[in-house]
C-alpha cells in the first residue's frame, strides 16, 4: 500500500531525510520511531504529499503521490502533529465538514460522521465547540477527521499525544484494531505503545533508516536480550564468576550486587553458538554446584536500550 523508494529531503544544506526506502502492506502496522528532529515528521508529511521531497518516489496504492495525488491521497487518513480543527466549529460540524470534503453527501455524510464520532469516543463533546475542547479531546476529534472517510492507509503523527491512560488505551485498541484490514504508520516516543501496536517497527536516526524489524527482531539486538541473571547466596561472586565463565554457551559475566552475601550476576549469551541453552546450561551449573538459588531468569532485550544504543553516538553499536 505505501512505496518509498530513495526518499531525500533536503532544507537548504541540511539533509532532513537521507535516501530512505521501506513499504507498508495492508494489515501492517509500522511504528516510526527516532530521537526528535530525525526525520520522522519529514517523512510522513511527504508520504501524505503534504510537502514534495527533493529527490525519490513515493507511491500509495500504487499511484504515484507527485503524478497523480488525488488517487493517492483520496486512499490516505492523516493526523498531523499538531491535531487540526476550526476553533469556532462544533465537533458534528467539523467533521461534517471533513467527510464533505471527502465527498461524501447525505445519508452516506451523516454514517461517517456517527462512526467517527463512535470511534473516537467523542459522543459527550459532539456539539461542543472545539476551542472549549480539552487537549485530549480536540487531539480525537483530529484523529476522527482523518478517519471520517474509512481509508486504506492511515498516517499518524503521535496519535496518543495528550490523552490520559485510559484514551491512550482506546486509541491503541482501535489501531491494532484498523491494523488487520489498513496499512498504518505511526510515530511515537511511547516504547510500550510499539510493543502493544505494532507489527513492524523502524528506528530513523539523522535522516537514515537505521533500523527495520519487529518489536522482538530488534529486542534481540539488545545486549543481555537471552542472557541468564540469577541471584545467589553463600557463594562468593568471584567463584560465581568464574564458575560461569566456564561454560561454553556464555560470552562474558557481570557482577549486578554483591553485599551481605547475597551476589546477583548476569551470564551474558554467546550470540555466534546456535541452538544452545545458556539459562539449562546455568540451571545444570547450580544443581551441580548446589547453589542456593533464590532466583534464575532468562532476560529479554528492551527497546529503549536498544533505541539508545542505535541513536546515541556514543553508545556501543551493532549488538
Amino acid at each position: 500500500m505505501i512505496q518509498v523508494e530513495n526518499l531525500v529531503k533536503a532544507f537548504g544544506p541540511k539533509l532532513a531525510v537521507n535516501n530512505i526506502s521501506f513499504a507498508v502492506a495492508r494489515g501492517e502496522v509500522l511504528g516510526f520511531l527516532g530521537p526528535n528532529g530525525a526525520g520522522k515528521s519529514t517523512t510522513m508529511r511527504m508520504v501524505t504529499g503534504f510537502i514534495p521531497p527533493t529527490s525519490g518516489t513515493i507511491r500509495v496504492g500504487g499511484f504515484d503521490v507527485l503524478e497523480t495525488p488525488l488517487p493517492a491521497k483520496r486512499l490516505i487518513g492523516y493526523l498531523p502533529e499538531n491535531a487540526p480543527g476550526y476553533a469556532d466549529m462544533t465537533v458534528q460540524g467539523f467533521l461534517s465538514f471533513a467527510a464533505e470534503l471527502r465527498g461524501l453527501r447525505g445519508a452516506a455524510r451523516r454514517s461517517a460522521v456517527d462512526r467517527a464520532v463512535e470511534l473516537c469516543f467523542l459522543e459527550n463533546v459532539r456539539y461542543q465547540v472545539i476551542d472549549t475542547l480539552s487537549k485530549g479531546y480536540k487531539h480525537r476529534t483530529g484523529l476522527a477527521q482523518s478517519l471520517i472517510h474509512d481509508p486504506d492507509v492511515l498516517i499518524m503523527d503521535e496519535p496518543t499525544d495528550g490523552l490520559d491512560p485510559n484514551q491512550k488505551h482506546e486509541v491503541r485498541n482501535l489501531i491494532k484494531r484498523m491494523g488487520s484490514k489498513k496499512a498504518i504508520v505511526f510515530s511515537t516516543h511511547i516504547l510500550e505503545e510499539v510493543e502493544a501496536v505494532c507489527s513492524r517497527v523502524i528506528i530513523i536516526d539523522r535522516g537514515r533508516i537505521v533500523a527495520n524489524g519487529t518489536p522482538d527482531e530488534l529486542k534481540a539486538r539488545a545486549p543481555n536480550s537471552g542472557a541468564a541473571w540469577l541471584r545467589v547466596k553463600g557463594v562468593p561472586a568471584a567463584a560465581l564468576t568464574e564458575a560461569l565463565s566456564g561454560i561454553s554457551s556464555a560470552a562474558n559475566t557481570e557482577v549486578l550486587r554483591d553485599d551481605e552475601g547475597t551476589v546477583e550476576i548476569r551470564a551474558y549469551p554467546d550470540k555466534t553458538r546456535a541452538g544452545v541453552s545458556l539459562i539449562r546450561d546455568v540451571a545444570e551449573l547450580a544443581a551441580q554446584q548446589k547453589w542456593q538459588l533464590d532466583e534464575l531468569r532468562t532476560e529479554e532485550g528492551r527497546l529503549d536500550e536498544v533505541f539508545r544504543a542505535i541513536t546515541l553516538p556514543d553508545t556501543v553499536k551493532g549488538h
